[in-house]
């Protein structure tokens, strides 16, 4: 038992790539929403729904990167043990998101960079691509090489909010969601890249995760596009005020960076 214990508390190999990549990832989503609310884009003053989202989003966060220091130092039984959290945690992350995306299209036609139909459809499709990687991470078989990069590709998806609020969305309309989406493959490419500089090869995770992840983008974008896209588009919107805005991003009247 001390032998196993010994072992346990022992920092584990291979562990500080994923923690660097983790801090980097928590980095910009920290960096993105801090900034905009220094520049007054968004307040503390927001609806209760924001606030909830938020905190479970903001928590998941904490979650990930205490899951990451955990195993790094070797704190095995602790990490399995807040591990058993994320099977909550990722249903109510895909809920609250949701939720958002619905209430920000409904109440102000969400943001005016962005397209309706691609914030609507293309980010349903991400919030689904995060909770079905995170959940598969979570059932594959432990120090297989797996569980750690699917929830990195997991995770790099929700980066894409954070790499919104620091470009400068209004100047790349109208591929601003594009860009903004496109932005957040980074930290898997460079995974990859860093998996085939250490072990000569990439693991088929990061090959099954970012397939996923790069799918259910150019998938939904296509289905935002199409005549079913308009139409589902247009029936969550019908007699909210979010149908008073064009569904193609624009500038609203005035606007100045």
């Amino acid at each position: 038992m001390a032998t196993l214990g010994q072992t346990q508390r022992a920092p584990m190999k291979g562990t500080r790539r994923f923690l660097i990549m983790a801090l980097a990832m928590a980095l910009v989503i920290v960096a993105g929403f801090s900034f905009n609310l220094a520049m007054g884009r968004s307040s503390f003053g927001a609806p209760w729904p924001y606030h909830v989202h938020g905190m479970i989003f903001m928590g998941w966060l904490g979650l990930y990167l205490v899951q990451n220091i955990s195993i790094a130092r070797g704190h095995v039984a602790l990490h399995v043990r807040l591990g058993q959290l994320a099977y909550l945690w990722i249903p109510a992350m895909v809920a609250a998101g949701i939720m958002i995306i619905l209430i920000s299209l409904r109440t102000a036609g969400g943001p005016f960079f962005f397209a309706q139909n691609e914030f609507l459809i293309s980010n349903l499709a991400g919030l689904l691509a995060f909770g079905g990687l995170a959940l598969w991470a979570l059932r594959v078989r432990r120090y297989s090489g797996w569980p750690r990069r699917l929830m990195l590709v997991a995770m790099s998806v929700l980066t894409g909010p954070g790499l919104g609020r620091l470009l400068p969305m209004p100047l790349l309309m109208p591929y601003a969601w594009t860009i903004a989406v496109s932005a957040s493959f980074v930290f898997g490419i460079a995974a990859m890249l860093i998996d085939w500089q250490r072990d000569g090869r990439v693991h088929p995770a990061y090959w099954w995760g970012m397939g996923i992840n790069v799918g259910a983008f150019l998938g939904s974008m296509a289905l935002a596009y199409s005549q079913l896209g308009y139409a589902i588009t247009e029936s969550v919107l019908a007699g909210t005020p979010g149908a008073g805005r064009p569904m193609e991003a624009f500038l609203p009247p005035g606007f100045a960076m």
